[in-house]
């Protein structure tokens, strides 16, 4: 199983995404628990965090989610698929990150 953390500034919009990223993640018979938090709340998590995802409103914070993230790799989300909700994308990208 792997667990994917979305990191955003208030959670509405990106709860959206974490549903369809999930949706996305049983549709391709992949096993991933994956939630949103604050930004604040990244260090209390990096135990149990395969990968951080950025929402394009916390981004500016990436050095300091970095250094309480403690080696989880990290990266933004792109505004396009952020906008558009694209859950298939994004879990890609999640993954991606997880293989490096």
């Amino acid at each position: 199983m792997v667990h994917i953390v979305l990191c955003c500034a208030s959670g509405m919009s990106t709860s959206l995404l974490v549903e369809k990223m999930k949706k996305a993640a049983v549709e391709q018979g992949i096993e991933a628990k994956i939630w949103a938090v604050s930004a604040n709340e990244i260090k209390d998590n990096a135990h149990t965090i395969d990968v951080i995802l950025l929402g394009p409103q916390v981004k500016y914070a990436r050095k300091s989610i970095e250094a309480n993230a403690k080696g989880v790799p990290i990266d933004n989300i792109s505004i396009k698929d952020y906008g558009m909700m694209n859950g298939k994308n994004v879990l890609e990208q999640a993954l991606e990150l997880i293989k490096k």
